[in-house]
């Protein structure tokens, strides 16, 4: 199949990878070079722009949020692009807001929307072990379905309306960073009364949680690895930003959702204050300090 990709960050470079591993024609952009370089090595043709890309018969896009998605799709008018088989799948994270824009704006052109969102990191889907939840036409799903073989472990079907996909994502989403929090609040009161954090954290999770999720950041808040980020902060706000926001919308708030929104907004600001940025305006930077921080939340109030 002819796929165009939109968007060649950590996630989606290695997506677009596998697809050429299994035979797929890919053609390629994103508005850095770097990891363009990487995929032309594998075998992939690099597009000229966001354009050239959708004119293939089916395009995935991997972009970060939902001005980026704005910028390409409404504000760039690529729909009037798209081939008469065209699908277009959205394996992003978006706001339910911005996912009803572009099933909108799909559907003014005649172009069969996809969302199909993933929960993974890189190094799962680098080994093509993406657990992809997928949502809108049968048909369109059909169409599209070998590629997503391609690129995870198993594809589960959780709606006709594109937005479900969108909203499972949420929910599992706020469902990794409450576990993160509570899993550093059990390692501030293990530390606080000298106990070995590693070695108790790792008899509870083995008990109780023997999942990835708890196994992956309990290793890292236990022993303090914080550095190189397994996920980027700033990725991590927004996703519990949609939750607070999907949950106000639905007439449900929850102080949790709450809670892990603050929590994430101090650790950022920590971050910037680390890195010399103070609002908008830099300053000096001390040496030697990291810029990237794992999304670990301890002893917020």
């Amino acid at each position: 199949m002819e796929v165009g990709f939109i968007g060649t960050g950590r996630m989606g470079k290695v997506m677009a990878a596998n697809l050429l591993k299994a035979g797929h024609r890919v053609r390629a952009w994103d508005k850095s070079p770097a990891p363009l370089h990487e995929l032309r090595a594998a075998g992939a043709e690099i597009a000229a722009d966001a354009g050239d890309a959708f004119r293939s018969d089916a395009v995935i896009s991997m972009l970060p949020n939902d001005q980026a998605l704005r910028a390409v799709f409404i504000d760039g008018d690529l729909l009037r692009l798209a081939r008469p088989s065209t699908v277009s799948v959205n394996m992003g994270t978006v706001s339910l807001d911005c996912v009803d824009q572009l099933v909108a704006a799909h559907a003014a052109y005649g172009v069969p929307y996809v969302a199909a969102t993933v929960f993974g990191r890189p190094d799962v889907a680098a080994a093509a072990k993406l657990s992809i939840m997928a949502a809108g036409e049968p048909q369109a799903i059909d169409r599209v379905q070998p590629l997503f073989d391609a690129m995870g472990q198993k594809t589960y079907r959780v709606g006709n309306e594109p937005r479900h996909a969108n909203i499972a994502k949420i929910a599992g989403n706020l469902m990794v960073a409450c576990a993160i929090e509570a899993i550093a609040e059990a390692a501030a009161l293990l530390r606080k009364y000298r106990m070995s954090a590693p070695d108790v954290l790792d008899v509870i999770i083995t008990s109780l949680f023997n999942v990835p999720v708890y196994q992956g950041y309990g290793r890292a808040i236990a022993h303090q690895q914080y550095v190189p980020p397994g996920f980027d902060l700033v990725l991590g706000m927004k996703d519990v930003g949609l939750a607070l926001k999907g949950g106000r919308a639905g007439g449900r708030a929850a102080a949790v959702r709450e809670r892990a929104a603050r929590c994430l907004h101090r650790r950022h600001r920590q971050r910037r204050r680390r890195q010399g940025l103070v609002g908008d305006r830099p300053r000096r930077r001390a040496q030697g300090r990291p810029r990237g921080r794992e999304m670990t939340i301890t002893r917020c109030r």
